[in-house]
């Protein structure tokens, strides 16, 4: 019985980071209440407490705990990629798709950065070190390699990598928002960005 109830101890972060997406995604980051998220999460409202003391640590923890390891992975194939650049390129887009634009949960996560952002800006700021900063210097570092070794054409893009992900931010909102007007098809966006983005890099006059 004892062991059960460290178990169930253990679980609790986890299932109250659960509870909360689902109070986020239902009713935003301003609407939600630390008690509805602790009923949700089938605990009482101190034993959250416990463990975050804000709704902006328990965003964190969520940023942290579904995000963050996407990005890592992404992180570990490109410093063990043994290929070209605009392979590797193609790789972190499609990845991109289905652990983000395909993936509910964290279509929220987003949903929930973009709508409340305005109020909390200590949520955007947080999601921008944390995500942006190091994504922004993965994908300058890869186009650098990628013109150095006369792959890829030296262009503005070296400046500002990150309008590579632009299509796919855009599918994630159309998601979030069009769905119910029109059914996104992910694989066929999915193949349209891949082609804009490799046309556009493309060093047409490597021999």
């Amino acid at each position: 019985m004892a062991k059960r109830r460290g178990k169930r101890k253990e679980a609790r972060p986890a299932e109250i980071l659960q509870a909360a997406i689902e109070e986020f995604s239902e009713n935003g980051f301003a609407g939600a209440k630390i008690v509805d998220i602790a009923t949700r999460a089938g605990v009482a409202k101190g034993t959250v407490y416990i463990y975050f003391n804000t709704k902006e640590e328990i965003f964190e923890a969520i940023v942290r705990d579904r995000i963050s390891p996407v990005f890592k992975i992404v992180s570990g194939i490109v410093k063990f990629w043994p290929g070209s650049q605009a392979t590797l390129l193609k790789q972190i887009i499609t990845r991109f798709y289905s652990e983000i634009v395909e993936n509910e949960e964290r279509r929220m996560i987003l949903k929930t950065l973009i709508s409340e952002s305005d109020r909390f800006e200590e949520l955007a700021n947080f999601y921008f070190q944390e995500i942006l900063v190091p994504a922004r210097k993965m994908f300058k570092k890869i186009i650098k390699k990628g013109i150095d070794k006369g792959e890829l054409r030296d262009t503005s893009i070296v400046n500002e990598p990150m309008v590579i992900v632009g299509p796919a931010l855009m599918a994630a909102v159309w998601k979030m928002t069009f769905e119910s007007s029109e059914n996104l098809n992910t694989q066929r966006w999915l193949e349209a960005h891949v082609d804009l983005v490799l046309h556009g890099l493309q060093n047409t006059e490597k021999s």
